[in-house]
């Protein structure tokens, strides 16, 4: 009963499209001969290949057409030769026609030099058949681009341009900058330096080390540059003289002369002593003296003297 039942699955199994079998079964199916190629995977069969000549031939008869030159304007034509160099007495790669494909500048000057035999080739022809190759003075062609297209390619160089301009100026002024930040900075560490210097000098010279000056010698020049600068526009306008205005009022008011420091003593008037009188300095002179000591001083009459003086009058 279990047998049957065995073998009802197994068939089953073999019924159904979905069956697995295992390795052992596949060895004795394939030992019985039951496999047999193509039955698991497919095989394509060889592409017959035809090199059919006669039908080639009919194809390219059938779309060929009988045109003229000027309909094709075909040229095969070998590159020109270098004149400088023939000239010389040199030859060239190209013209032994040896090209490296991978020179590219060998390649570049091959594909030049052609284009340019096939011009001087083709002109002759057109020229042959009334052809003209150059456009007219008054010929006006449709632009490929319309104007609005046009104008916004000039608003988007302008402002490109105007960008680089910004950047390149603002490059400028960072290198100015930095340029002037060191030069800045040189000044002050030269202040620094100098400032530290003198510092040494003076504590050298306060500690009796030494007896030079020489650290004030900065200073006194330092001056005297300053002064030479601030006197030279007023020297530079002495030289030059009064200006117009200043030469009509003299003309028409008078020049009164030096106000400012005319009461000053000088070496020679402190040296004249000629007209110095000691008796007269010291109050010894015999001459009456009035009130307060003053020589020569005459009386006032009082009060009703006064008044009487001035009614008699």
């Amino acid at each position: 009963m279990e047998d049957f039942e065995e073998e009802s699955a197994s068939g089953s199994e073999s019924e159904g499209g979905d069956s697995v079998m295992s390795d052992g079964e596949l060895q004795e199916a394939f030992a019985k001969g039951v496999l047999k190629p193509g039955m698991n995977i497919p095989l394509e069969a060889r592409k017959k290949e035809v090199n059919n000549v006669e039908g080639l031939k009919q194809c390219l008869a059938d779309f060929k057409k009988d045109l003229t030159w000027v309909e094709r304007l075909d040229l095969t034509s070998w590159p020109l030769p270098d004149l400088v160099a023939k000239a010389e007495g040199k030859l060239t790669t190209l013209d032994s026609r040896e090209i490296h494909a991978e020179d590219d500048f060998q390649r570049e000057m091959y594909f030049y030099r052609q284009a340019q035999a096939a011009v001087l080739e083709a002109l002759p022809r057109l020229k042959q058949f009334n052809i003209s190759t150059k456009r007219p003075e008054d010929y006006f062609a449709e632009m490929a681009k319309t104007d609005h297209h046009m104008q916004k390619i000039r608003t988007k160089l302008l402002a490109k341009q105007t960008s680089m301009e910004k950047s390149e100026k603002a490059k400028q002024l960072r290198e100015l900058r930095k340029y002037g930040k060191k030069v800045q900075t040189d000044v002050l560490q030269k202040r620094q330096k100098d400032k530290k210097a003198m510092m040494t000098a003076v504590k050298k010279y306060q500690k009796g080390m030494t007896d030079k000056l020489d650290f004030m010698e900065g200073d006194q020049e330092k001056g005297k540059k300053g002064l030479a600068g601030a006197a030279g526009p007023s020297a530079a306008k002495k030289k030059r003289g009064p200006n117009a205005k200043r030469q009509y009022k003299d003309q028409r008011f008078g020049f009164g002369g030096k106000k400012r420091g005319s009461k000053w003593n000088t070496k020679e008037s402190h040296d004249d002593m000629s007209g110095f009188r000691s008796k007269a300095a010291h109050g010894k002179s015999g001459k009456n003296r009035g009130k307060g000591g003053k020589q020569g001083a005459s009386k006032r009459p009082g009060k009703n003297a006064r008044k009487k003086m001035k009614n008699r009058s």
